[in-house]
């Protein structure tokens, strides 16, 4: 088996029992080796630890619904959002979750911040919100979110039992724009070899999307991609950062992403304006 075999061999027996399995358990169940874990991994902690698995406890996957108050109540004890040695002597669990849900430690604060008003936690955790939301503020070096103001006194009545559909996309592949992840993926396979990629194959599990993109003239690379209808959906569903390259979505509204980010509304009135000033050029 190679290396990316025996991962996705781990995770799908994860699923299968409820928890990281272990040495008996995997071997049993699947077709992984000893030899294998010892050539690719050194041993089988090191092959969790690429499985973006927890090694303490029973080995379960420690997701942000855990890691979010366990976090969150070391900002309280401190009164300010910790460093990693921090967290590595107040905290239940050790840094390694936190740095691969969002890549990298200095990603955590907005990341959480992100994640906690998502999940509306202001009742429980409103003073950590404030004082992670003031530390953000005095790092002028990160990217802000824009605010809108949304105006207008019409209310439609909204119908429970009929689907909804996003705006109509002008002169686009789809008659009406994505509202979820599925519209995404259709989307980006219809534009994808104008944006300069060549896809490689796609399936259900993470990252939804291999694809080789051309970085440079004559120069590809391979770019792991996970399909969002919101990139800041990537941080929601508890995706780890650390195992994939791109997000690919129709809207980017999450500032503070660590991943390389392609916007398809944006990319796509881009194509668009290319196409009609080609146009006008053959005309003329």
């Amino acid at each position: 088996m190679t290396k990316e075999e025996i991962i996705a061999a781990v995770r799908n027996c994860t699923q299968e029992i409820g928890h990281a399995p272990s040495v008996g358990e995997l071997i049993t169940r699947t077709k992984v080796s000893i030899y294998g874990i010892k050539k690719y991994f050194g041993n089988y902690k090191r092959l969790l630890e690429a499985c973006g698995l927890e090694r303490g406890g029973s080995g379960y996957v420690v997701g942000l619904e855990s890691l979010f108050p366990d976090w969150a109540g070391v900002v309280r004890k401190l009164g300010r959002v910790p460093t990693m040695m921090d967290y590595q002597l107040h905290g239940r669990y050790s840094s390694r979750p936190l740095v691969r849900h969002f890549g990298g430690w200095p990603h955590v604060p907005a990341g959480m911040l992100e994640y906690g008003r998502a999940e509306k936690m202001g009742d429980d955790w409103k003073d950590v919100l404030d004082v992670v939301a003031k530390h953000l503020t005095e790092r002028p070096d990160l990217p802000r979110a824009s605010r809108r103001t949304l105006s207008g006194s019409l209310r439609p009545i909204i119908q429970d039992d009929e689907p909804f559909y996003g705006p109509p996309m002008a002169d686009g592949p789809m008659v009406f724009c994505p509202t979820n992840e599925a519209g995404v993926a259709v989307l980006f396979g219809a534009v994808a070899k104008d944006l300069g990629f060549r896809i490689l194959r796609v399936q259900t599990g993470f990252p939804d999307c291999e694809a080789m993109l051309e970085v440079e003239p004559g120069r590809w690379q391979r770019k792991l991609i996970e399909f969002e209808n919101d990139s800041r959906n990537f941080l929601l569903h508890g995706h780890l950062a650390a195992k994939c390259n791109m997000i690919v979505c129709w809207k980017h509204n999450w500032p503070e992403c660590p991943l390389e980010v392609v916007e398809l509304s944006s990319a796509i009135s881009d194509l668009q304006s290319a196409n009609r000033k080609g146009k006008d050029c053959d005309r003329g």
